[in-house]
């Protein structure tokens, strides 16, 4: 076991990784933050996430970087029996194996799920994949935005805003990935308590319509229906950040309390019994937002947030992602960690949790293509023809 699985809830736990892109990388990474020993299989050449975006050098941008932190890389041809041999010598000694291909194609290589239990019938199996194998769509390609527009994310983006829009972030790669975490961790209880291996399937169409699903559902539940599948508050279009004086400000007067509290501060004309409970402005959401937007004009944005604060309303100013790197709160919860790598200090977005006896951290840099390749089949006692690689198409 090497020195970057020393530490965390995930000590001792090895993790196999076939994944790529996001969702499946950022479900590794997290187990790599938390203790794991976290080996990610490669193709020649590298994940193609390598490339997408800024980096400080060739195969290294930032998106690869964030979400491989920590994790051991090993470049392997699974067209090449040699490429396959090495693979099965590493799942013997896993305990958790992770893929984010299609179905019918890992099948071809000979890693589907009966093959790779045959080998370690203790094995937690995880399935990434776009949509569910036990439906139609299972072989159809799935990417962030694809989903996005299926599950209704944007459909409730246009109810918003007027337009049908993706949200400014890869949403459905993330929370699909923290879905696969969540779900390959139950399995490992269960191993624990029983020693059962299982295969587990997470899919982003699926994940994705049960998270839109959660609020939106609403009245559609019901049968009959009592109403359209949208939560009213969420799509309101007068609901977005209030325009200030000279800026903006997030703000929610929501409950009785807050209500209250701020029409006694600020009492205006329409303070009146039409709006005096939470169940009377739920019914006209859109109108009570509308009548707070005219109100906020009337202050600064630093105003309100002394006024909003000293009262306990919920309230925040409108932050930038460059921002969130000199935030106060990030800085005194120490949340940055910064990990020397080969290209310099790289300052990256640590751990989320807290935990009084196991706290995680970042273990280290993303690994470069094929980096511990020669280190990891060492530990499994496989040599390569030809080195450290086999390339063979």
């Amino acid at each position: 076991m090497s020195n970057n699985a020393s530490q965390g809830p995930l000590a001792g736990v090895r993790v196999i990784d076939l994944t790529a892109m996001v969702m499946g990388p950022y479900c590794t990474q997290i187990m790599a933050d938390m203790g794991a020993d976290v080996i990610k299989i490669e193709p020649p050449g590298g994940d193609a996430t390598r490339f997408v975006c800024d980096g400080p050098e060739p195969g290294m941008s930032g998106v690869f970087v964030n979400v491989n932190r920590g994790k051991r890389s090993v470049e392997l041809d699974l067209r090449s029996d040699a490429g396959k041999d090495a693979l099965h010598a590493l799942l013997a000694t896993a305990d958790v194996f992770i893929h984010s291909m299609r179905a019918s194609a890992v099948a071809r290589l000979g890693f589907d799920y009966v093959s790779v239990a045959a080998i370690n019938p203790a094995i937690v199996y995880t399935n990434c994949y776009g949509y569910g194998h036990r439906g139609p769509k299972r072989d159809l390609p799935a990417y962030d935005d694809t989903i996005q527009a299926e599950c209704g994310l944007t459909a409730v983006q246009q109810m918003l805003t007027g337009e049908a829009n993706y949200v400014g972030s890869i949403m459905a790669d993330k929370v699909a990935g923290m879905t696969a975490l969540y779900a390959t961790m139950m399995a490992l209880f269960h191993r624990e308590r029983t020693g059962e291996g299982q295969e587990v399937e997470v899919s982003m169409f699926e994940t994705m319509a049960s998270f839109m699903l959660v609020e939106h559902a609403n009245g559609a539940m019901f049968d009959p229906p009592l109403g359209p599948a949208n939560y009213h508050r969420a799509v309101a279009p007068n609901r977005r950040p209030y325009r200030t004086k000279d800026s903006h400000i997030s703000a929610l007067v929501y409950n009785d309390k807050h209500w209250d509290a701020f029409m006694a501060a600020v009492q205006p004309e329409w303070a009146t019994d039409e709006f005096a409970t939470l169940e009377l402005r739920a019914k006209q959401i859109n109108r009570v937002y509308g009548l707070l937007a005219k109100t906020f004009l009337e202050r600064t944005t630093d105003e309100w947030l002394t006024m909003l604060r000293e009262l306990h309303i919920p309230c925040a100013p409108l932050r930038t992602p460059d921002e969130l790197f000199e935030d106060e709160h990030l800085a005194a919860v120490e949340f940055f960690e910064t990990v020397d790598s080969p290209n310099g200090p790289v300052r990256f977005p640590g751990v989320p949790t807290w935990f009084s006896r196991t706290p995680g951290h970042v273990r280290g840099p993303a690994p470069r293509a094929g980096e511990h390749t020669q280190e990891v089949l060492n530990e499994v006692d496989v040599e390569l023809p030809g080195g450290a690689m086999n390339t063979n198409d």
